[in-house]
């Protein structure tokens, strides 16, 4: 079995960098991902929902050095779990944790520096242009 999901979204919070005890770079960071529709009634609707991503190695360096809050990012990654929590309503929440093994920059803050940053995939390499890519 597997399993893959796409997320476009903007970064809540800094990443907040780490090391496992080993040494392994990791980075984690919230993503919202907002959905807007409008209603029957014609009223605009949006929903937020966050998802809680972890990315390793050079993914983690990467986010680390690039993304600040605010940052608008596109991760291809797996689901790992929902975790529920509460609110300050008392409202029952979950928050969806995500294992990045895709991370795309989609705005223009680091373009002053190498421009082949901006995606990394699951092998931690920057790989060149194919025929098709769409260029963010």
């Amino acid at each position: 079995m597997y399993q893959q999901l796409t997320l476009i979204g903007h970064l809540g919070q800094q990443p907040e960098m780490r090391y496992t005890p080993a040494g392994k770079a990791f980075a984690n960071f919230n993503v919202a991902v907002s959905r807007k529709w409008t209603n029957p009634d014609g009223q605009q609707q949006e929903k937020t929902t966050w998802f809680r991503v972890t990315a390793w190695e050079r993914r983690a360096e990467l986010a680390n050095q690039y993304l600040t809050k605010g940052s608008k990012v596109l991760i291809v990654g797996e689901i790992n779990e929902a975790r529920p929590w509460t609110d300050q309503n008392g409202n029952l929440r979950a928050s969806l944790e995500v294992t990045a093994l895709e991370l795309r920059f989609l705005d223009n803050r680091g373009r002053d520096q190498e421009e082949d940053v901006h995606k990394v995939t699951s092998n931690g390499q920057t790989p060149e242009a194919q025929p098709g890519d769409i260029p963010f």
